[in-house]
């Protein structure tokens, strides 16, 4: 079979399967947002909180964030059955079993507090998805404010992996600051809600709101943050993110940049990712879209720097880098057969050579992520001053000008 049919007729399975699954609606229209690439699996579920945005704004209509619509992500399975990336459903009930036990036990301030879900007080929806949904909600005891993910239990066994995924990630990270901090949990034999602290808003919608690129002092600072949350994900917890992206990447209005959506990241055996599935197209790294050779079925976490580099390249210019293509073929087929993206000479020597190396399309050559912590960028960035309250304040100011406007 060519590789054209190959993809041709992935696109139309996975289209008919993702049509049911993914409907991410825009905020003004009620309708599916053409711009934002759909995901296999993840429920797409927030907004501002600790999750991605599933609802678009009124400056949306940016001129140049058009994505192509991408209805589809890559799900190849593994030639080797018996290595797993996440675990079986009654691995998975065991340890929702064991989860439980800390259920109803919300954490402030390293306070400790016994809750119960009639102690939240929801304050309107943050996003949703086929997961569920996320609610801003009060601890009514402490006034505090939380994003909270409700999730059904089904018996849906793929939905309730990405749940112990996500929850068991969120947990784990509570001692790296560049993770969004999980509060607490509550499961019940029904639902399973995972309260995390809130953020205000992530870089996707910061540029739709906004229609301006992030300055090159404050993309470092972007860059210092997810770089360290993704090697201290691979050091510490041996998992790969696999949904690296700007709705992926939170802000708070204390100067906070966090990575969060655990949902789909996937354990790594022997360093290596065992599975191709999850993931959104426009972001993936050459080797998870070529059809996979059965005598090398793995990728690593260098597919994680290419995302970070393409994100970079959005998140600098304004535009989505593959804004031109009208298909998911057409996109596909760019990232296999053209030169990666770069940025112009307008910007520093040091961000053009990072994102040149994030975007090595051979990924044997593309860096891992103790390399680029030594890079001039990363180095320069560290020891910047930069007043990312300020920044974030008049940030806000502008999102709600052109809200109103």
């Amino acid at each position: 079979m060519s590789s054209s049919q190959f993809f041709l007729n992935k696109i139309d399975e996975l289209q008919k399967r993702l049509l049911a699954e993914n409907r991410q609606h825009d905020a003004d229209t009620g309708s599916p947002n053409p711009r934002r690439p759909r995901l296999l699996g993840t429920g797409s579920m927030s907004a501002e909180g600790a999750f991605p945005p599933s609802n678009s704004s009124r400056s949306s209509s940016a001129p140049g964030r058009r994505r192509p619509h991408l209805g589809m992500s890559l799900d190849y399975p593994s030639t080797r059955s018996t290595l797993r990336a996440i675990p079986d459903s009654a691995e998975t009930d065991h340890k929702i079993e064991e989860i439980m036990k800390q259920s109803g036990i919300l954490t402030f301030d390293n306070q400790r507090i016994p809750s119960s879900i009639e102690d939240l007080h929801p304050e309107g929806e943050l996003g949703h998805g086929t997961c569920g949904q996320v609610t801003r909600m009060r601890h009514k005891p402490t006034n505090r404010l939380m994003a909270v993910k409700q999730m059904r239990r089904s018996g849906n066994k793929e939905e309730n992996k990405r749940i112990i995924m996500d929850l068991d990630v969120v947990i784990k990270s509570h001692d790296c600051p560049y993770i969004v901090q999980c509060i607490g949990t509550f499961i019940t034999q029904s639902e399973v809600w995972i309260c995390m602290e809130l953020m205000a808003t992530c870089l996707d919608k910061l540029l739709k709101r906004t229609r301006q690129s992030v300055p090159e002092n404050v993309l470092g600072k972007i860059v210092v943050a997810t770089v360290n949350a993704l090697h201290y994900l691979k050091e510490r917890h041996g998992v790969i993110h696999r949904d690296v992206k700007p709705s992926n990447i939170l802000l708070d209005d204390r100067g906070n940049i966090k990575l969060c959506d655990f949902g789909i990241s996937g354990r790594l055996v022997d360093s290596k990712a065992k599975t191709r599935s999850a993931g959104c197209a426009a972001y993936m790294a050459p080797e998870r879209i070529e059809p996979p050779d059965p005598t090398r079925p793995d990728y690593d976490i260098r597919a994680d720097v290419w995302s970070l580099g393409i994100s970079l390249v959005e998140l600098a210019t304004g535009e989505f880098p593959y804004k031109n293509c009208k298909t998911d073929f057409e996109v596909l087929t760019k990232v296999l057969q053209e030169e990666p993206p770069q940025l112009g000479k307008e910007f520093s020597d040091e961000l053009r050579s990072f994102v040149r190396d994030c975007l090595t399309k051979d990924c044997k050559r593309r860096p891992k992520y103790k390399k680029l912590l030594d890079h001039p960028l990363i180095k320069k960035s560290e020891s910047e001053n930069v007043n990312m309250v300020d920044w974030f304040s008049s940030m806000s100011l502008l999102m709600e000008s052109n809200r109103q406007s």
